[in-house]
Order: structure tokens, then sequence, then C-alpha cells
């Protein structure tokens, strides 16, 4: 078995190589920039006022002479002891030395005063001191959120590059699922983990085809994968080890699949599954075969298939990052492979959020964090600091 960085190292290694493509700025909001963005513009463009109050030269009292108004600047320049009223984010006049905010003026008529003259360049944002014309602003790589977007915009650029957003085919396989969830008989369950793999993929802004559920037959197994011929990355769920009735392996291999690599050292999600397949292009698809069991089936999605995803996306930062939290209950010793509990961070401690069976969906749904147990870690106490990777925002912050 491969541990857990060699496996995410030699899949990473396989990601598909998207083009590049122009999106207006708004409409690129949670891809990643293909290229380092640069500057259009300075932010500021000029020296403007951080409060209310009056621009002042001198030391005062002040002569009031204008106002200066975000978006209608005073025409001119203040001589000695002038000042003019102005507003938060509007351009300083020329002369003025610093801004005395309204609280601390005292008015009479056209005449300003003040128990203090306010020190040199004080409430006054100079020009350029967010950035300047031909600066690096987002690095290639970025993830273009609410903030990102809003520096992209004010730097300059109305379109930003990144990269395409690849095509991914979650196909689940089974005899045992019903697609209905209502109509479902004794001896079948509801197929969820197609819809939960999807729902976890999507924030991405990847193009997601649903196919199946599968039942565990060859032929209905090819058909199925015919339908993905277009997908940039098939991820399926079940049928990937070796049993009896573990068809998919077979399947991908009679589809024209070679197998990358099989079976990972954790604990859940064994069973992990990576395959190429060539095209007619010159590319690969990449395919990942999760296990059925559904709590396996979304840590392994977290742990590979987000990451895959991101980085064919272009992130510069694919993988998901661990945080130390203080642990509230005792934890056993850990065996052979790197556990991964599902558990809930209460603000104070991390516990685990209820039975570790990698069918157990009630403490899944529950859990807002997974606590990283490595490889033959000794047992752990109350209060001692562990690794937990979060679930909001796929561990990426």
């Amino acid at each position: 078995m491969l541990s857990l960085e060699d496996a995410q190292e030699r899949l990473l290694a396989l990601v598909p190589v998207m083009e590049t493509e122009r999106l207006s700025t708004e409409d690129a909001l949670g891809r990643y920039i293909a290229s380092d963005l640069i500057a259009a513009r300075t932010q500021p463009s000029a020296d403007l006022s951080a409060m209310d109050g009056y621009a002042v030269c001198g030391n005062g009292p002040w002569e009031l002479v204008g106002e200066s108004r975000a978006g209608t600047p005073f025409v001119g320049a203040l001589k000695l002891d002038q000042c003019v009223r102005i507003s938060t984010g509007a351009h300083m006049p020329d002369g003025a030395q610093s801004v005395l905010i309204q609280e601390n003026a005292s008015v009479d008529g056209v005449r300003i005063s003040a128990a203090e003259t306010p020190a040199a360049g004080k409430h006054v944002r100079p020009k350029g001191f967010d950035f300047r014309e031909g600066d690096e602003v987002l690095q290639a790589g970025t993830r273009i959120g609410p903030g990102q977007l809003a520096l992209a915009l004010s730097s300059g650029h109305g379109e930003v590059p990144v990269c395409k957003a690849p095509r991914v085919a979650v196909l689940d396989s089974g005899d045992e699922l019903a697609s209905d969830p209502v109509n479902c008989g004794p001896d079948q369950i509801p197929a969820s983990n197609g819809a939960m793999i999807a729902s976890m993929l999507a924030p991405l802004g990847c193009v997601i085809d649903r196919i199946g559920p599968v039942p565990d037959d060859l032929g209905a197994l090819a058909e199925a994968l015919g339908k993905a011929e277009a997908a940039d990355i098939l991820i399926t769920s079940g049928g990937a080890s070796v049993g009896d009735h573990d068809l998919v392996q077979q399947a991908l291999k009679d589809w024209g699949a070679a197998l990358a690599f099989w079976k990972v050292a954790i604990k859940p999600g064994k069973p992990l599954m990576v395959a190429t397949r060539p095209r007619d292009d010159g590319t690969s698809q990449v395919i990942l075969g999760l296990p059925g069991n559904p709590v396996s089936s979304f840590v392994t999605c977290y742990l590979f298939a987000l990451p895959l995803v991101r980085a064919a996306m272009g992130a510069a930062s694919s993988l998901p990052q661990p945080v130390e939290l203080t642990l509230g209950e005792d934890l056993p010793e850990v065996g052979t492979r790197r556990e991964f509990l599902r558990a809930v961070h209460d603000g104070k401690m991390v516990h685990r959020a209820g039975s570790q069976d990698s069918s157990a969906l009630v403490a899944l749904a529950s859990a807002n964090c997974l606590i990283v147990r490595r490889e033959g870690s000794p047992a752990a106490s109350a209060g001692e600091r562990v690794q937990v990777l979060t679930l909001q925002n796929g561990g990426i912050a």
C-alpha cells in the first residue's frame, strides 16, 4: 500500500492540463488565476482623506475656503492657515498637510480651530499606498474569492485569465443501489454517493456529469463508461475492490484504462484506485476510483478528488492544510494506516462525532472536521494538541 503522501503526489502528477480562457472578473469568482495579475492602475490614485473633517494647511486657526467630496475634488491649492471641508475618500487638495477630524474641530462660521494641530500626514491615505501600476497584485494559482475579485477590479481588470474548468464525470455503481430514495426495497439502499461527490465538487465550478447508479454488470458498466468519453476526470464510487462483484477495475481495463496504483494506507478509504486512459487527441483521462462505503467515499473525495480538480483548475496549493486543535477526549493508539476521524470542533475542543464506522452517515453529517491520526501514533489524552482538517471550503482557506 502507498502512503497518503505518495498516493497524493502520484495522483497530482497525472493532473490533466487545461487550456486558459479569459472571463469577466465577476464571472471568474471561485476560479484560479492562470497567470500573475499586474495592476493596470495605482490605488489610491491620489492622496485621500481617511476621515470626515477638514484638510488643513498650517497650524491654524484656519479659514474655510471650500469643500472636497469623494468624486468632486477641491479646485486649487490651499494657502497657509486655510482649510477645506473634506469627506472620507475625497482627494486631498494641493497644499494640504493633514486632516483635522470633525470631532476635534471647533467651527465658528468660516473659522475652524482645534486644541491641537494634527501631525503632518495624519488621517491621510497616501497615493499608491495599497498598490501601484505595475505591481503584482495576485499570483498565479490564487483562488478568486470576494476579496480577490475586488482587488482585480480595483487594479483595473475587467477580465482575468483562468484555467478552463475540467469536465468531471461521477459514476456510482452497485446492485444494491436504488436511484429513488422513496421507492427503495428492503434489499437496497438509496444511492447517495454520486450526489454527495458531485455536491463536494460543485463549489469548485467544474462541469459535472452524473452517471448511474449502475448495476454490477460488465455490460452495464461498459455502457455507462461510454457516457464518460468527454470527461477530463472520471470519478467512480463502489466496485473498485477485487470481490466477485467488484467489476469496475475490469470494466475500466476493457475500456482501455491502465491502472496507475491501488490501495492507500488510510482509514477509511484503503481501496482507492487511480487509472489513466488515453484519448484520441493525445490527452489522457484521469480516473479516480473511490470506495463504496459512503464515509470512505467522502474522505477519499476530500483527500484526492478535490485536490485533483483544484490542481486541474490551476490552484497553486491544492491539498487541504491541517490546523492544530485541543483534543477533548482520549483516543486509542493507531495501527498501520493513517486515520481520519469524523469530529466536531465546538470552538474550544475537538471530539469524535460518533460512530467511526465507514457507513455511519449520522456522524459524518454532524462532523465539521477530521482528526488526523498518523499511522503508529500512541494513545492520545484529552488536552493534547492534534492535527485537524477542517471540512469548510474543503480545507483550503
